[in-house]
């Protein structure tokens, strides 16, 4: 019937996701010169700063200390491999030498592109690339002034410059995501984000049919995250700031491949005065959780304005370090197990691999149900030593009698805690 492939779905072709979903841990970067603001990448919109009063971060914005070398050992040492960069972020500051505009890093007081040698250092260290672009620009001239738009509440503003034109900025967002995947070719695009309805913007706006046609034209294995509001265009979600109950899914059920992308803090941005700052131990719950469902972890950091990671990110990597180091194959290559975990623990699975997490440490063992004749080895991850077990064949009674149900597995642990944030038992099955 005429019409019928009109109304069908748009089938999008994917990108290259094998990499990813055995890597499942990256290091997001916000940075730009919201830095020298230190109080949120959101801090233009949050006290409804104007461009000519915003200009003073840029007029100073100096990272003398900048050295990506660092940056990239530190992501490295702490098991990432792969990252990703706020190339530009809703203030519309570019961190490269973009030829489109004079909003960048090379006409500011320390006059270079920040982003080649960031891409040159991370992948000299073996991570890969991943840009962050902005939807969203707070500072181009023909963005129209909307609902989260930071003179949002000016009338008078909003009067003055009913003129511009969405058509002519989507134009620049076009040109700027071709010149980035031109230049440094990256594994990963974050295009963010989409807020259609009254007074917001969404696909149209964008143009993201266009847009995911030229992406897919210059780099055809890039993954691309799931906020152009353009529904079976992305390669994987993104659920911010929070912990899926379980592995998430499409409306027909089907597993979906995703990323949590989440703080150290309560913000992205270097946020100089904000101090609920999680734990070591919280961050690696975080990342065996998403693990143990599918997913990928995305943790972010927030360098300072002299271009630094400050002291709470760097105790906590080196933290996340010292865990990685014994742990890690805890995590590459690992995903959700059908098997299910005691009380206060997560598993992940590759292969025979069954790999047991504690949160909390039993008192002297533990019981493993569906596990009875099915392990071959036990053994501590950080040190290799033996951990004994044995099956139980317990009946009724003594089920009733709280004894360790049939069919379970019994693991003999030390009344001690081992000396690591979140000890791991590997299991090798059958």
């Amino acid at each position: 019937m005429p019409g019928r492939a009109s109304r069908a779905k748009q089938q999008w072709p994917k990108g290259d996701s094998s990499w990813f979903v055995h890597d499942r841990f990256g290091m997001f970067i916000h940075w730009g010169t919201y830095a020298l603001a230190a109080r949120h990448e959101w801090v233009k919109h949050n006290e409804r700063i104007k461009d000519e009063d915003y200009m003073k971060y840029f007029r100073h914005f100096n990272p003398d200390l900048y050295d990506p070398k660092e940056w990239a050992i530190i992501a490295k040492n702490a098991g990432m491999k792969y990252f990703v960069i706020t190339t530009k972020h809703h203030e519309g500051f570019c961190l490269w030498d973009s030829k489109y505009t004079d909003y960048k890093a090379t006409n500011t007081p320390y006059g270079r592109d920040l982003i080649r040698p960031m891409v040159e250092a991370f992948r000299s260290e073996g991570l890969r690339v991943g840009f962050y672009y902005s939807l969203i620009d707070w500072h181009h001239p023909e963005f129209p002034i909307d609902r989260i738009h930071p003179q949002r509440d000016d009338k008078e503003f909003r009067k003055n410059e009913k003129h511009r034109d969405v058509r002519k900025y989507a134009e620049y967002l076009h040109n700027q995501i071709e010149e980035l995947l031109t230049l440094y070719h990256p594994d990963i695009l974050w295009c963010d984000f989409s807020y259609p309805g009254p007074d917001g913007k969404g696909k149209d706006d964008w143009q993201s049919e266009k847009l995911v046609r030229l992406i897919r034209r210059i780099c055809p294995d890039i993954l691309l995250d799931n906020r152009l509001d353009l529904p079976g265009s992305e390669d994987f979600v993104t659920p911010e700031q929070y912990q899926p109950a379980q592995w998430p899914t499409d409306d027909k059920g089907n597993r979906l491949i995703w990323e949590a992308c989440q703080t150290f803090s309560g913000s992205w941005g270097y946020h100089r005065d904000e101090m609920t700052w999680k734990s070591v131990k919280q961050l690696l719950w975080m990342l065996v959780d998403t693990v143990s469902k599918g997913g990928n972890l995305l943790l972010n950091v927030g360098p300072t304005a002299r271009g630094e990671f400050d002291y709470r990110a760097r105790e906590r990597l080196e933290g996340i370090a010292k865990w990685m180091k014994y742990h890690s194959r805890a995590i590459y290559g690992c995903t959700a197990s059908s098997y299910t975990p005691p009380p206060d623990c997560r598993y992940t699975q590759n292969g025979k691999r069954l790999y047991l997490h504690f949160m909390e440490w039993p008192f002297g063992g533990t019981h493993l149900p569906g596990l009875g004749g099915r392990l071959e080895y036990a053994q501590f991850l950080h040190d290799g030593s033996e951990v004994t077990f044995k099956d139980n064949d317990t009946g009724p009674w003594g089920q009733s009698h709280g004894l360790p149900p049939k069919g379970s597995v019994s693991l003999h642990l030390p009344v001690v805690k081992p000396n690591v944030e979140i000890p791991v038992v590997e299991l090798f099955l059958k």
